[in-house]
C-alpha cells in the first residue's frame, strides 16, 4: 500500500470509529501535526509502533486497518544523498527519544532534592558510566550518596520517562528503507538494549549499533567516531551524523562527515530539514 492509500484508509477508518483527529490523537497518544500528516501522505513510512498505537485507538487489529506493509530488508534499494551519503547515523537521546531531563523532576518529587543539586550530581559521573567506566551499580550507588538518600535506580526512571519523538521513529523507518542506518549514543550500560526491548527505539535492522559504553569513548571523542567509521565500512563523506548536540556534529564534520543538527524543541520543523537532506540524488 502506498503512502496516499494508507493515508486514506486510516482516515476512512476513524471517521467510521466517529472520532475526530484530535480525538484519535489523543487516544492513540500522537501529535496532531503526525496524525495528519499520515492521513494526507506526507509521512511515507509511519513505524509500526505508530500504526499500532491508531489500530489500537480505534479497536481493530494491525492487519485489519493496513493488512502486512514491512519490507524485508533484502528489498532496500540503497540509494545516495544528494550530498554524498549512503550511510545514515541517528543518535538516540533527544533525537529518537525525549530523555532524562524529565527525570530530574521525577526524582526531586520523590526524593525532595533541589533539581539543581540532582543534575549536577547526574552531571559529575555521566561521563564516566558512559564511557563504560563506571558500571549502573557504581553510578547509583554515588548518586544516592551525592542526593543524601539510602538508594535510587537511574536506569528505572530513565526507562519511565522516555518517550519516542514519533516524527523522527517515522523517518528513521524510512530512511532505513533507502540507506544503511545506523544508531551512535552516548549512553549507561544496559540501557539501549532496554530501549530496544521495550519498543521504545524503531524496530529495524541496523546495520551498525554504536554504544559508547561498550566503545568506551563518548561524542565528541574522536575515538568513536572512529569506531562508528569502522562499523559503517564507509569512508567519511559518505556518512551523515543526525544529532541534537552541536559539539557532537563539529566533531563528526572535523571526521569529514556529513553532518545535520536536530532540535526536538521543534521536532516538526527539524524533521522536515532532515528529511530533505536525506533525499536520494
Amino acid at each position: 500500500m502506498d503512502e496516499k492509500g494508507l493515508g486514506a484508509k486510516l482516515q476512512a477508518a476513524r471517521q467510521a470509529a466517529g472520532l475526530t483527529q484530535q480525538q484519535l490523537c489523543h487516544e492513540a497518544s500522537l501529535s496532531f501535526s503526525t496524525l495528519t500528516k499520515i492521513e494526507r501522505g506526507a509521512i511515507k513510512a509511519p513505524s509500526i509502533f505508530t500504526i499500532q498505537a491508531i489500530a489500537s485507538a480505534l479497536g481493530v487489529s494491525l492487519d485489519t486497518l493496513v493488512g502486512h506493509r514491512t519490507a524485508s530488508p533484502t528489498e532496500r534499494q540503497l540509494q545516495t544523498t544528494r550530498s554524498g551519503a549512503k550511510f545514515i547515523y541517528f543518535d538516540v537521546n533527544g533525537c529518537l527519544i525525549h530523555f532524562y531531563q524529565r527525570a530530574f523532576a521525577k526524582i526531586a518529587t520523590d526524593t525532595g532534592t533541589a533539581p539543581d543539586i540532582i543534575e549536577t550530581a547526574y552531571l559529575h559521573y555521566n561521563d564516566d558510566v558512559c564511557r563504560g567506566e563506571m558500571t549502573m551499580e557504581e553510578f547509583n550507588v554515588k548518586l544516592a550518596k551525592r542526593l543524601g538518600v539510602s538508594q535510587i535506580r537511574w536506569q528505572d526512571y530513565y526507562q519511565e520517562i522516555v518517550e519516542p519523538i514519533v516524527e523522527m521513529q517515522d523517518l528513521a523507518e524510512w530512511t532505513a528503507e533507502h540507506y544503511k542506518i545506523g544508531l551512535l549514543t552516548n549512553i549507561m550500560p544496559g540501557l539501549l538494549d532496554s530501549l530496544l526491548a521495550a519498543g521504545k527505539l524503531p524496530n529495524i535492522k541496523y546495520d551498525a549499533v554504536i554504544d559508547s559504553s561498550q566503545v568506551g569513548a563518548i561524542k565528541p571523542e574522536a575515538r568513536i567516531f572512529e569506531a562508528a567509521q569502522t562499523q559503517a565500512g564507509f569512508k567519511p563523506e559518505e556518512i551523515m551524523l543526525i544529532d541534537d548536540s552541536r559539539a557532537n556534529l563539529i566533531a563528526a564534520e572535523k571526521q569529514g562527515w556529513h553532518v545535520m543538527w536536530f532540535d526536538d524543541s521543534h521536532a516538526g520543523e527539524a524533521v522536515d530539514r532532515v528529511r530533505a537532506a536525506l533525499q536520494p540524488a
